[in-house]
């Protein structure tokens, strides 16, 4: 899948193309209705299909001292999309010019005048431009008068509730793995590079991989039944997983730490995706070592027994 910038010109085998508009950050169920929406529209009309996001999220630049709340990167988003059907990533880089963009201006500019697309797809609630001043009514309008057909995707309901990214993270914190994955169509995974550490998992038999959460949202702090993705072979692993600060140690440090079973290669400078299956245990400081490596044992039988 191409990955484009909405700073560059766009190739001219996409002009045309119809466009799936949104953050769709997480890309749950309503997000990939909204994408399906797009999809089906470009093939019945043999188009080609682009999935627009924001990078960084509008929030992060309007308000940059709340907590990282990111459910995917861009790379995450961008295989997630092409899975989807569609042939390219626009990613609109959020800064202070597009923040001050008029929603008209934005339509009739980059939409049109930039990307040549032929068709937009959003959901109902969608907004852009300053002020949050464009709506899907504002998009149909503008765009009827530069060629641009408009189409706009209703919520997504489950469980008796309307899909979120908001609720899925409010899931996570509160260590709801499963709610969460149900409205993701997948489990919850970070996604980074194995750094080294101070290797005292190794000292006690259990092994683990250190990785920084950086900008993904924190899910509750404790121990998991995960699976990992070694992204260079693909190789898959089962293990168990710490998050958190790492109550038994000194002084406290915020990590991802995975111990996969029966697994002794070398993971360090690699990257890694990890996903969320069960929440085992919150965080816990032991009285002695021999006791955290008792609990670990059994946390580690019980996950293999989850992840059968």
């Amino acid at each position: 899948m191409i990955r484009l910038d909405h700073g560059a010109p766009v190739p001219a085998e996409l002009r045309g193309a119809i466009l799936a508009l949104g953050n769709f950050d997480g890309f749950h169920l309503g997000h990939q209705r909204v994408v399906a929406e797009a999809v089906g529209w470009a093939r019945g009309e043999g188009r080609r299909t682009i999935v627009a996001t924001f990078d960084p999220h509008p929030v992060r630049h309007f308000a940059p001292h709340i907590p990282p709340f990111r459910l995917t990167t861009l790379d995450q988003r961008q295989e997630l999309f092409a899975a989807a059907g569609a042939d390219a990533m626009m990613v609109f880089h959020f800064d202070g010019t597009l923040a001050k963009t008029p929603a008209e201006s934005f339509v009739t500019r980059l939409l049109g005048e930039q990307m040549g697309v032929a068709g937009v797809v959003t959901g109902e609630d969608f907004t852009f431009g300053k002020d949050r001043g464009g709506n899907v009514e504002l998009l149909a309008s503008v765009g009827r008068r530069c060629g641009i057909a408009a189409r706009a995707v209703g919520p997504v309901r489950a469980g008796g509730m309307t899909v979120s990214s908001s609720r899925i993270r409010d899931a996570l914190k509160a260590g709801d793995c499963e709610g969460a994955g149900a409205l993701l169509t997948r489990p919850f995974a970070v996604r980074a590079v194995v750094q080294h550490g101070d290797k005292r998992g190794r000292t006690i038999g259990f092994p683990t991989a250190n990785m920084n959460l950086g900008q993904y949202l924190r899910p509750r702090y404790g121990i998991y039944a995960v699976t990992g993705r070694i992204m260079d072979t693909g190789q898959t692993l089962k293990g168990a997983a710490n998050v958190g600060i790492r109550p038994q140690f000194a002084p406290p440090q915020e990590l991802l730490e995975p111990h996969f079973f029966d697994y002794s290669g070398d993971l360090y400078g690699r990257e890694l995706e990890v996903a969320f299956h069960h929440f085992l245990r919150p965080e816990a400081k032991y009285d002695s070592l021999d006791a955290l490596i008792a609990q670990m044992t059994a946390d580690c039988e019980q996950a293999r027994r989850l992840l059968g």
